[in-house]
This record gives C-alpha cells, sequence and structure tokens, in this order.
C-alpha cells in the first residue's frame, strides 16, 4: 500500500509510509524476568503501547502475521499490507462475540479472548526474538488445533537448531485450573514422545527454505532432543497470582517435567490493565475500530 492512511479516532495518530511517522518504535507489550522458584523462570507481560497492540492484534487477525512480524522487528508503520474489503470483514468477524444465547455468547467470547491471547504471547515473543528465531504464525480460528506456538532458535551461521520452545497459552479467569488440567498434561504429551511427529512437521515447515532442502530432517529432528526443549506457559492472571508466592502456586507441578533444568520451563503471566473480560472486550473493540478506519481512508 503506498498511500498514507489517516486514522481518525479518539487516539488519533498519523500513519505514513515513510520512517518519521506512526513508526511502531514503542513496544505494544512490556516484558521482564520475574521470579518464581528454582524449577521455573518467569516472565512478566503488560500493555505497553495499546494503541500499537491493537492495530497489531487486527492486522494479525486479518491474516497477516508476517507482516506483522516485520513491523515488530523492522519498526515499520503500523498499517496492514493489505486492506481489502473481504480480509477487514472477516478480521471484524472474528473479533465480534456473537451467539443466540447468552450462553452461546459467553462461549465464544472466551474464544475469541483465547484467539486475542495468543496474539498477546506471540507478540511478546517476536518483539524480544533475535532474527535467527523462527515462530509459527498465531492461531486465527478459534477452531485449529495443535501446537499453539512453537519457537525455533538457530545457531550463529542458521543451520543448526539451538533450542526449540514449545507454548501454550490459556486465557482464563482461572489460570491455575488451566495451567494443571490442560497446560501440564499438553507437555507432558510432548514430553513423552506422544507428539514428536507434529513438532518434526512443525519445525521442518519453520526450516523450509532457511536451510538446504536435504539438511532439514536432520535439523528438525534436533527438537526431539531434550537437550535443546525448552516449554514456555502462557497464562492470564489477576493481582492475586502478581507475586512470586503466587506465581509459586501457580506453576506447582512444572517440575514434574523431567530431565530439564529450570531455565527450560518458563512461566508467563500476563496481567490485564483492567477486569480481565472487560479489557479484552476494551481491546477488540479498539481493534474493530481501527479495521473500520482503515476501509473509511480506502473510500
Amino acid at each position: 500500500m503506498n498511500k498514507a492512511h489517516e486514522i481518525d479516532s479518539p487516539d488519533k495518530i498519523t500513519v505514513s509510509a515513510g520512517p518519521e511517522a506512526g513508526v511502531a518504535s514503542p513496544t505494544a507489550i512490556s516484558t521482564g524476568a520475574c521470579k518464581v522458584n528454582e524449577h521455573c523462570v518467569g516472565d512478566h507481560w503488560t500493555v505497553g503501547d495499546v494503541k500499537l497492540l491493537a492495530r497489531l492484534i487486527a492486522i494479525i487477525a486479518m491474516g497477516q502475521a508476517k507482516h506483522a512480524a516485520r513491523i515488530i522487528v523492522d519498526l515499520q508503520p503500523a498499517v496492514p499490507a493489505l486492506t481489502i474489503d473481504v480480509l477487514r470483514a472477516d478480521a471484524k468477524q472474528r473479533l465480534t462475540v456473537t451467539g443466540e444465547t447468552p450462553e452461546k455468547q459467553d462461549a465464544h467470547r472466551w474464544h475469541r479472548d483465547g484467539l486475542i491471547f495468543e496474539a498477546i504471547s506471540w507478540i511478546a515473543a517476536r518483539q524480544g526474538a533475535a532474527a535467527n528465531v523462527l515462530m509459527r504464525e498465531p492461531h486465527i480460528s478459534a477452531t485449529t488445533q495443535g501446537l499453539d506456538g512453537l519457537m525455533i532458535e538457530l545457531d550463529e551461521k542458521g543451520e543448526t537448531v539451538v533450542r526449540a520452545t514449545i507454548l501454550e497459552d490459556k486465557c482464563s479467569n482461572d489460570p491455575r485450573r488451566k495451567f494443571r488440567d490442560e497446560v501440564l498434561p499438553a507437555f507432558r504429551n510432548y514430553h513423552a514422545g506422544r507428539r514428536a511427529s507434529e513438532l518434526v512437521a512443525a519445525t521442518s515447515s519453520l526450516l523450509d527454505g532457511r536451510i538446504p532442502d536435504e539438511a532439514v530432517m536432520e535439523a528438525a529432528g534436533r527438537v526431539l532432543d531434550m537437550a535443546f526443549r525448552a516449554y514456555r506457559a502462557g497464562l492470564t492472571i489477576n493481582p492475586n497470582h502478581d507475586s512470586e508466592l503466587g506465581r509459586k502456586a501457580l506453576f506447582k507441578g512444572y517440575e514434574g517435567l523431567e530431565k530439564i533444568t529450570g531455565a527450560q520451563r518458563i512461566g508467563a503471566t500476563f496481567l490485564p490493565p483492567s477486569e480481565l473480560r472487560t479489557w479484552f472486550d476494551e481491546i477488540a473493540g479498539r481493534a474493530i475500530a481501527f479495521i473500520d478506519e482503515l476501509g473509511e481512508d480506502d473510500h
């Protein structure tokens, strides 16, 4: 897209196709290390630039995560590469809660919020990733099954896998239950090798085109070696868990993934600025407003 976009909203900023305006120099998610215990290292997330975050969520919902990564890494203007009507309509549908009954609306809201949180997790990881880190794009459909996320770190030559991090993200008012009953069982399956073929397939897909074809499978096979394996659980939390003691209780049981070090078990927590359901409604609304404004500008 060659022309500039003038976005009219209460948070109006001008985004031009140049380095001096609308550049994503702030971070959408503020991240920092935090203490859990000897079995797990902590990563703490809070909202940084909420306008940038809403724009990135909208761009991801429009199926353009690869472009969102360029915005984050190269500090490009935070606008989508494609603003076709059908893409905007599809993204708005994904971000809008629907349902014929309150029960169906509630279920759909949790699906919608889960997709948004997966995007937040991906943004947080992408912000801190080096150029030699490859990441699986976040899901944009609530019905998509399989890996929540996968990060592959290559050596300096870009030829050998030196770390593979499996990501599981859960948006919930009860993060302890989600970690105990859903995240840990998923991690145990990977740890026991029950989803080995899925890991190899996902890794080889990420490596495709980055290293010679004949070397892809050998490199992908390293994700099965526990020496190069890591796990990251990403959870929404409330203030009760936002302390060393709270995180220790939250991630209890992580040590059950044996034969790896504490540094290979990562506990990431996201503390929304307000009540969880309210805030996710607000960020979805901001993303939808941005999508609407793109359409107004195109006409």
